[in-house]
């Protein structure tokens, strides 16, 4: 019976572990030790940086895909020169999270087609990838979820789900009109999450009509101002993307 060699038992034992990125650089990293003569730590740490540079990668994935983004577009997708009303530098420092160590709100104001949703989840992106818990719904989505589970019973538990996470974005709203019942879900979570986390939202109603959004004023002036108190807001007044784009393609 042939003995086993330490360099046999090392790779079962590494398998055993289920490190494969260590199995698969072990011969790499063992001829570079030698060749470099690399103390045995020296080895170690540079053989363990492939198995945690992997899971860092797939951890990143995981967060991104749990977000539940409309799209993958980043920051470096935008057409800052496209659409010059919108402060470049700010947006920037919004990729820095700045804005979440402070539990602090932005809120993307204009129309239709001018880039808030792709600013919007750039900046969700951003966050998720440096493993802050983030989620993407639009509003409709959203107050439909709360109303399914208020009627089942378990409006806490998924009031305190959608709280839970570090950054919410919450897109379109006043898109469609939001009946008084449902305008007080919307408010508990709201309320739930002021001073207390992050939200990022988007719309193209301006705040003065977003009495006519909710169908009730007082309410309306409450979601407000939980919004807006610790808020940037970020007005976009310029031509459409979408416009943009279509023009594009009937010149060609």
């Amino acid at each position: 019976m042939l003995q086993t060699t330490a360099y046999q038992q090392l790779v079962r034992n590494l398998e055993y572990l289920k490190l494969k990125q260590m199995v698969t650089h072990l011969n790499e990293v063992i001829d570079f030790s030698i060749h470099n003569q690399l103390s045995f730590l020296d080895t170690l740490v540079k053989l363990s940086n492939y198995e945690i540079d992997v899971r860092e990668q797939n951890m990143i994935h995981a967060m991104v895909k749990v977000g539940a983004f409309p799209h993958r577009k980043e920051l470096d997708d935008f057409d800052f020169a496209f659409q010059p009303s919108v402060n470049k530098q700010q947006i920037l420092d919004f990729a820095t999270l700045r804005f979440i160590e402070g539990n602090e709100n932005i809120v993307f104001l204009g129309p239709s087609g001018v880039g808030k949703t792709h600013l919007a989840t750039s900046i969700g992106i951003t966050a998720a990838k440096k493993r802050t818990s983030t989620y993407f719904i639009k509003c409709h989505d959203l107050i439909q979820n709360l109303k399914r589970a208020k009627l089942e019973n378990r409006l806490e538990a998924r009031l305190k789900h959608y709280t839970s996470y570090k950054l919410l974005l919450i897109d379109e709203i006043g898109y469609l009109p939001i009946e008084p019942e449902d305008a007080k879900l919307f408010f508990q979570l709201i309320d739930m999450r002021y001073e207390k986390r992050s939200t990022i939202f988007t719309t193209n109603v301006n705040f003065r009509a977003w009495d006519e959004v909710f169908r009730e004023p007082k309410l309306a002036n409450a979601i407000l101002d939980r919004i807006l108190h610790h808020a940037t807001v970020v007005t976009i007044v310029g031509e459409s993307y979408r416009l943009k784009n279509h023009l594009a393609q009937n010149e060609e």
